[in-house]
């Protein structure tokens, strides 16, 4: 079975240095508390994820790749407006940290990921990872497409 184990924190803008990234776009075909449904397109490739309900960090997670015209389709297809963003991956602590810099309404926030192989894995956390926001459930991107972050 697939499982993510991710911690999130808020990126200190005057601290991060972006490089070269990679423009996701993605939508919802389900936002339901029990299981998200998500089409993402990642430059040229696309994928279909199932994700279930969060316990802490932890969280059940089926990816897919899927043909890129799939889901151009089914990305008309979203409940609600899509998620853009920018994708930086930056190698810290012998990890691959995710920095995500919204565009469209959630423009001006920036938040990273990491991957971890266990819940109580300990990490070494780069300066420019701020506050820890895995458990504010208004940080997850399906819940950015209700409420965008302009209107917080």
């Amino acid at each position: 079975m697939g499982i993510e184990i991710e911690r999130k924190f808020l990126v200190i803008a005057a601290q991060w240095r972006p490089g070269e990234g990679t423009l996701l776009r993605q939508g919802y075909l389900s936002r339901e508390r029990q299981r998200t449904v998500r089409v993402r397109i990642a430059g040229i490739q696309a994928f279909i994820t199932i994700k279930g309900p969060s316990h802490g960090p932890v969280r059940t997670e089926f990816e897919y790749s899927i043909p890129l015209q799939d889901a151009a389709v089914l990305l008309q297809m979203c409940d609600g407006p899509l998620i853009e963003k920018v994708r930086y991956e930056v190698e810290h602590g012998g990890l691959c940290w995710e920095v995500d810099e919204f565009l469209g309404q959630n423009r001006g926030l920036l938040l990273a990921e990491v991957e971890l192989t266990a819940a109580d894995q300990h990490f070494e956390r780069p300066a420019w990872a701020g506050e820890e926001v895995t458990h504010d459930p208004r940080y997850f991107n399906s819940q950015l497409v209700a409420h965008p972050y302009a209107t917080w």
